[in-house]
């Protein structure tokens, strides 16, 4: 199996050129993940070094490593990532009870009563479930999501709604299933991507402590004081000198992605843990050679001088 694997991946850039959207999950392929002007999607190339940019990577941890937050197997009785799964029109729409009600989208939400729960079903952390509905192109988010009744209801930490075609952003303040108001399904590297041979977008990661406000895209904080912490919603790029060809093939396609679109800071929790699906495709070892990759090997870009989408 692993054999195979490593064959398929040595294939990978050969199949890039024939894969029109990479950024279409296989099993939606009519819905691309936001437009290609969305700053999930925009490239960085040409974007200038904040110029706090060498204060707050040491914030972050310079001699930190870059960790993959997902793999095959499971780990401690969940799959490794954070999963999604895909509905029709004809999914029955279910309602849902929120804690933080009045920043969450009311729904009812079209959530399969088998739907994957991050961690798996007796899960204590997260327990991110999102969902897209094929037939609309709409992706629907919910954070510390329980079902009731077999999952006749749902209650959930918190909730949110996006249109795929579209670029709007949540009312400023307002969380979203992500401390930082985003949707999270547009920032997870996910297996048939890589298998494509491109990650087309930016990656979400996080960090363990972070500043009292965001800047664009995010929405919301959940940080404290610290003028050289990072804000919610601030992008990191991976600087052009940092050899990739050295990776391996999955770890390799990751890391291009890194250094074409970089990562997006979207949650707390443990430095510099980029996020993406769990997959019996991944081959952990090779994920592991993301290690290689230091705090000190990115940049923070200016993201005043990313262009912001009409």
């Amino acid at each position: 199996m692993r054999r195979a694997i490593i064959l398929a991946c040595a294939g990978f850039a050969a199949l890039a050129a024939s894969v029109a959207t990479a950024s279409a999950p296989s099993d939606a392929p009519g819905c691309r993940i936001l437009p290609a002007s969305n700053p999930w999607n925009q490239p960085l190339s040409g974007v200038p070094a904040a110029k706090n940019s060498k204060a707050i990577i040491k914030s972050i941890g310079k001699n930190d490593h870059i960790h993959a937050d997902f793999g095959s197997g499971e780990y401690a009785g969940g799959p490794i990532g954070i999963p999604y799964t895909t509905v029709g029109a004809s999914q029955p729409r279910v309602p849902v009870s929120f804690d933080y009600a009045d920043e969450s989208d009311p729904g009812p939400y079209p959530i399969p009563p088998g739907a994957p729960i991050e961690g798996g079903a007796g899960a204590d952390g997260d327990r991110h479930v999102l969902v897209i509905d094929r037939a609309d192109c709409v992706l629907y988010e919910l954070y510390d999501a329980h079902p009731v009744g077999g999952g006749a209801s749902w209650t959930a930490g918190s909730g949110a709604i996006f249109d795929l075609n579209s670029n709007a952003v949540r009312p400023n303040g307002w969380t979203s299933a992500d401390a930082a108001g985003l949707p999270i399904l547009p920032g997870l590297a996910r297996f048939d991507e890589v298998q494509s041979g491109v990650i087309d977008h930016a990656l979400r990661f996080t960090v363990s402590r972070s500043r009292n406000s965001h800047i664009y895209p995010a929405r919301h904080d959940a940080g404290s004081s610290g003028k050289n912490l990072p804000p919610m919603g601030l992008r990191l790029k991976l600087k052009p000198g940092f050899n990739t060809s050295s990776l391996p093939p999955q770890a390799r396609v990751i890391a291009d992605a890194l250094k074409r679109y970089g990562m997006i800071v979207a949650d707390n929790g443990s430095d510099l843990f980029i996020s993406g699906t769990p997959d019996p495709g991944w081959d952990n070892d090779q994920l592991h050679a993301l290690d290689r990759i230091r705090g000190s090997d990115f940049k923070v870009v200016d993201s005043k001088k990313i262009p912001r989408p009409r």
